[in-house]
């Protein structure tokens, strides 16, 4: 590669004495008490503002992913902060790392399965949706691999988020061939395999993605940045009221043995210490 003999410049920001611009807007003048933080997201991913259809969507995918209670992302979170509690940022990054292809992340390899089963060059060809569900389904269970975006731990028949996401997405124009795409597959998978694997929201969000035309490898982008929100709550309540210590105590009691949280929660939503078991592996 050649050394760089032409300015070198960003089309996302840039900021002066007395000014600062954020895709071509004026940060303090039009965008501070303009935009939500969503709206503000959008803008920086796609270089203009959201529509209010869109803005609408997009909100309620990044909400979505702010928060989902003592996952393991919060764990490292909590336990990173009780090690270092003095650099916060590193307890949200240890946090962060946990974002992979089981927890969060597991929308981009929707987006990706989407995109691969009906390229965005092939939308509005006629294509058989149902074929290529049964087509994706046999690959994956020939393969021996998860389907992403099916299945869930905690919520089942159904996740209470998607069928929201859904009809949020039906409501603003974002409600297309691959969420179609996404139900179907869904179905076949599930036939096939005999197991209860509901679309969970990474799974509804990766095909509302695709309806935007966010390409598949930022996709888990979106729950990294929604995340992080999340964690610095969980920091700060950890800081409050800490329970990364008991949890450390109990997960060392006797070796062969770890944590399992119950699913039962109080009236405000809230699961109790006392409601984390230790069981034998």
């Amino acid at each position: 590669m050649g050394k760089r003999t032409d300015k070198l410049t960003s089309a996302i920001g840039w900021s002066a004495a007395d000014k600062i611009s954020v895709r071509g807007m004026d940060l303090p003048n039009e965008i501070l008490g303009h935009m939500n933080l969503g709206d503000l997201a959008f803008l920086q991913l796609t270089g203009r503002k959201a529509t209010p259809e869109e803005s609408k969507v997009f909100n309620a995918i990044v909400i979505t992913l702010v928060e989902h209670g003592i996952t393991p992302s919060a764990i490292a979170a909590r336990m990173t902060y009780m090690g270092a509690p003095e650099s916060l940022q590193a307890a949200v990054a240890a946090g962060l790392c946990g974002l992979g292809t089981v927890f969060v992340g597991s929308m981009e390899g929707a987006s990706k399965m989407l995109y691969e089963a009906l390229p965005q060059d092939k939308l509005g060809t006629g294509v058989d949706l149902d074929a290529l569900a049964v087509e994706t389904a046999v690959s994956f269970r020939a393969r021996k691999t998860i389907v992403p975006g099916l299945g869930h731990p905690v919520h089942k028949p159904v996740d209470p988020r998607t069928p929201r996401l859904f009809e949020i997405a039906a409501e603003n124009g974002k409600s297309g061939e691959y969420v179609a795409l996404m139900q179907k597959i869904q179905i076949e998978a599930e036939a096939r395999s005999g197991k209860m694997l509901p679309i969970n929201a990474t799974g509804a969000i990766g095909a509302i993605c695709c309806e935007f035309g966010f390409p598949w490898k930022i996709v888990r982008g979106f729950g990294v940045m929604a995340r992080a929100i999340g964690l610095v709550g969980h920091i700060l309540e950890e800081s409050e009221n800490p329970i990364s210590y008991d949890i450390w105590q109990r997960g060392n009691q006797r070796p062969g043995w770890c944590l399992m949280p119950l699913p039962q929660e109080d009236s405000a939503g809230m699961r109790p210490l006392d409601d984390i078991l230790v069981v034998s592996l």
